[in-house]
């Protein structure tokens, strides 16, 4: 059965009950539900959509099988039937719900019907002749044994000329993930964004924060949630640009970055105290350097959870910061969500519920450092009890930047199963803790009168664009795979909503900042640095030095103190890798104006500042084929250099209108575009075109 109630189409199909709405400019809503009622949890879909004059039609059609004509005698006897198919066309999107109830999207251009996707109906019942054909192959929801909630999985046709951009970020070097399956949680380096943007011209957020998988197979596309109560997803059409603005209108948008925010961030594992910060900012005063943002890392405190500076090393915080500001200098220092149980505030959070609970005996989720447990992001009491914490220790200091570390969660053991968040089992929601990670310090930030909140996080999730922050993709390798895994996650980011992106400049682990090999591989990443929407120096630069002290004492605990890497500041590397890197700092500077002009698109109509080539130039094939060049903002193609010794690298350059051609910002050489030509890159430079 299929009826109209409420401007939305319903499906009542004996398996469950189907919800098709428009949601948005040329968008629709889908969900489904085994139970009485449709569960409300809007998870991503947190923005009112644009109010729109959707038209649904349902008609009753004839749905005699036609083989049945074929057989004689009465027990072949086959009355005629009736069914009924529905339409649903929202702007461009036509949604169809044939007479067996499964569901096809298709775009309407010029007056055509093009289809976009549809789902995948094939099951043993299509190829019985002698059964009733039955949809229940396009979406599934299946109680899972012994719990409360279902399995759900949607399955679509798979077509082989489709491309796939998106899906967040995972250590991968490919842009298109046409052909893999993608695991749906959150892990260090992983970041699970479910959305898509297909070369068929449709968009696809799966808006379920639960443990699954996406497969984008060649006989079949699939999501699965493993725990879930309902099936949730959304679709919208148009150019790579219009499929982005009708998301991130519904996701949430984010906010205009600050003006400080778009220089250069000077981090490292780690300073030590107070005095070594101060240092490290005069001397790149004293250099004549532009830095805007000075981070410090973990480790600050006396113990996990205490959120607080440690009195010894750091004994004068608020002087620490006026000199700073004094430099226009900002402070950014690092919150982790591990409570460890020796902290001053472990007992009262656990008490309180404010932690994750666990089903195992010791009840510990991290044990690095000391037995540690994650406050539990999904419980508004939680927020709010750190924050004021973090206001009362951090914020009335001066500091107003946060690096929300460790915000997948990182836990010792990936059992989902075993964790419980406020939400509900994290099987059914693990995937949104750094969301409400990020939303907790944006909310108390505004709360305090900060007009443009923004925080350093290591993890996001669909939505996690509008509370002001920073992914950056976590402990990662520092070689040339893992640079060259680290421009597709930044993409692919983009692609998924997350305009404001870093990296580890140089990569996390490892680096010897000795090493000749090492000292190319920084300056290629920090070139490629130089044209990302932050641009951000860290790492750990091993060999460490020891503390002087191996442990301190903290209210008769014996609390393990933290060694810190080498130098990693710019003139840490060598004289000539210094030249290189000043002129890139200074480079920057210049770019700011331009970069503003970026975020503001990005905060007006959520346009990626870093994005593929296809986002530009969707008409020319070619260009859904490169996967290592991009766009950075409409103006200029970035080409990383992402090979050791390389010292040129092969250029595809896009066809340009109106006489306009491509200039090699570096050369002043002018080039026509719809061409791929080998272009120089000594170890000064990257190529770069301006258009």
């Amino acid at each position: 059965m299929i009826v109209k109630e409420n401007n939305r189409l319903v499906i009542k199909d004996g398996f469950g009950t189907v919800w098709i709405e428009a949601w948005g400019k040329d968008s629709v809503r889908v969900r489904m539900t085994k139970d009485r009622f449709m569960n409300n949890q809007d998870w991503a879909l947190t923005e009112a959509p644009e109010v729109v004059d959707s038209k649904i039609s349902i008609e009753e059609v004839d749905t005699t099988y036609p083989w049945a004509k074929h057989f004689e005698g009465p027990e072949y006897l086959i009355e005629k039937t009736k069914g009924q198919v529905a339409k649903l066309i929202n702007g461009r999107l036509l949604v169809k719900v044939n007479y067996e109830n499964w569901i096809s999207f298709w775009k309407i251009e010029n007056g055509k019907e093009e289809l976009l996707f549809e789902e995948q109906w094939r099951n043993r019942w299509r190829i019985d002749r002698f059964c009733v054909p039955t949809n229940n192959g396009g979406r599934e929801l299946k109680v899972n044994s012994g719990k409360f909630n279902n399995k759900a999985t949607v399955r679509f046709e798979a077509y082989d000329d489709e491309k796939i951009f998106g899906m967040g970020q995972y250590q991968d070097s490919h842009l298109d993930k046409k052909g893999g399956v993608w695991e749906l949680s959150q892990k260090n380096s992983q970041a699970s964004v479910p959305f898509i943007i297909s070369s068929r011209g449709y968009g696809f957020l799966w808006n379920n924060p639960a443990i699954g998988t996406a497969s984008f197979a060649t006989n079949g596309t699939s999501w699965v949630a493993e725990e879930t109560q309902k099936i949730d997803y959304w679709v919208t059409c148009g150019s790579p640009a219009e499929i982005e603005e009708n998301y991130t209108a519904v996701t949430g948008r984010t906010p205009m970055m600050p003006d400080f925010a778009m220089g250069f961030w000077q981090c490292k594992l780690r300073y030590r105290n107070q005095e070594e910060v101060i240092q490290v900012a005069k001397e790149y005063q004293k250099r004549g350097l532009p830095l805007d943002v000075i981070v410090i890392d973990f480790f600050h405190w006396s113990c996990q959870g205490d959120f607080k500076f440690d009195a010894e090393d750091w004994p004068d915080p608020d002087k620490m910061v006026k000199e700073l500001s004094e430099m226009n200098v900002k402070l950014m220092v690092s919150v982790w969500p591990t409570i460890d149980e020796r902290s001053e505030n472990f007992e009262e959070m656990a008490s309180q519920g404010l932690l994750i609970s666990f089903d195992k005996k010791d009840g510990f989720n991290m044990d690095w450092m000391g037995n540690t447990v994650f406050f539990d992001t999904t419980n508004p009491e939680t927020r709010k009890y750190v924050w004021e914490k973090c206001k009362e220790n951090y914020f009335k200091k001066g500091i107003q930047l946060f690096w929300l570390d460790e915000a997948e969660p990182e836990y010792g053991l990936y059992e989902f199963e075993h964790y419980k968040y406020h939400l509900g089992p994290a099987m059914e929601c693990s995937n949104i803790y750094p969301y409400y990670y990020a939303k907790g310090f944006y909310d108390g930030l505004k709360e305090e009168g900060v007009d443009l909140p923004l925080s350093l996080v290591r993890c996001a999730w669909a939505g996690s664009q509008k509370y002001g922050a920073v992914v950056w993709s976590g402990d990662v390798h520092s070689d040339f795979l893992s640079f060259r895994n680290q421009v597709q996650a930044g993409l692919s980011m983009a692609i998924a909503g997350i305009p404001w992106w870093t990296t580890d400049i140089g990569g996390f682990l490892g680096g010897d900042i000795k090493s000749e090999e090492f000292k190319e591989l920084l300056v290629r990443w920090f070139q490629w640095g130089c044209f990302c929407p932050v641009m951000r120096l860290h790492g750990e630069r091993p060999p460490f030095f020891k503390p002087e002290k191996p442990y301190h004492e903290v209210r008769g605990h014996k609390i393990k103190q933290m060694e810190s890497g080498q130098d990693n500041e710019v003139w840490a590397f060598g004289d000539e890798v210094y030249e290189i890197l000043s002129n890139l700092l200074k480079f920057r500077a210049q770019l700011k104006p331009y970069i503003k002009e970026q975020m503001l698109a990005a905060h007006q109509k959520g346009a990626p500042v870093m994005r593929p080539l296809m986002y530009d130039f969707d008409k020319d094939p070619l260009s859904w084929e490169i996967e290592d060049q991009y766009m950075f903002g409409p103006k200029y193609m970035v080409c990383p250099v992402m090979e050791a010794g390389a010292r040129s690298r092969l250029v595809y350059l896009p066809p340009l209108n109106n006489g306009q051609k491509w200039k090699e910002i570096h050369t002043g050489k002018e080039y026509d575009g719809g061409q791929t030509l080998t272009v120089d890159s000594p170890i000064e430079y990257i190529p770069v075109f301006e258009r």
